[in-house]
């Protein structure tokens, strides 16, 4: 049986190129802290490679503080505090490598990640080297995007914007979260 030959990358961003996800779980404790409220791995699970109101409508819902904390209002408590630690994120271990191999060779990459556009500069600003040489960014705020993982749209639109007719079974899709291999599944990669 002859094996699908990989011809394009597509990766996301958060918890695989870089240590943000710490970040968020800083914070997104800090907040909930304060409403006698614990954020653990269960829902942390349950937010990965969502959008962020649709994270923000999940953290409240699922900590039984509709009506007291709305999503709105914890995003914007959240949103002062990124803008200063969000610089701060680090590549994760052997990330700038891997991206290096795979651009030495040739495989054309991109990344599709659900953090929103102004996120993405914040977090990349510092990790230039890596992320010049994608092909492309696809944000959780791109207008293709109509809906977060698991549904497929981030990576179909990724693929969309590759030069030529790409195949979705020729792309590799490297992804942390299972929302986010549920997406790539259904996207065909």
């Amino acid at each position: 049986m002859l094996t699908p030959t990989i011809t394009h990358v597509i990766f996301d961003m958060d918890g695989l190129l870089l240590d943000s996800e710490k970040i968020y779980t800083l914070l997104n404790g800090k907040i909930l802290e304060r409403y006698g409220k614990k954020f653990d791995l269960p829902l942390q699970a349950k937010m990965m490679g969502k959008r962020t109101v649709e994270s923000a409508q999940i953290i409240v819902k699922e900590t039984g503080l509709t009506g007291i904390l709305s999503p709105e209002a914890f995003l914007e408590e959240r949103e002062r505090m990124l803008q200063v630690l969000l610089p701060t994120c680090t590549l994760l271990p052997g990330a700038e490598r891997l991206v290096k191999h795979l651009h030495a060779n040739g495989i054309p990459m991109c990344v599709a990640t659900a953090t929103c556009t102004d996120h993405f500069l914040l977090k990349t600003q510092n990790h230039s080297r890596i992320f010049t040489m994608m092909h492309h960014v696809v944000t959780g705020d791109d207008p293709e995007v109509k809906q977060g993982k698991p549904a497929p749209d981030i990576f179909l639109a990724a693929l969309r914007r590759f030069e030529g007719n790409v195949e979705a079974s020729k792309c590799l899709v490297f992804e942390d979260a299972p929302y986010g291999v549920a997406a790539a599944k259904e996207a065909g990669m």
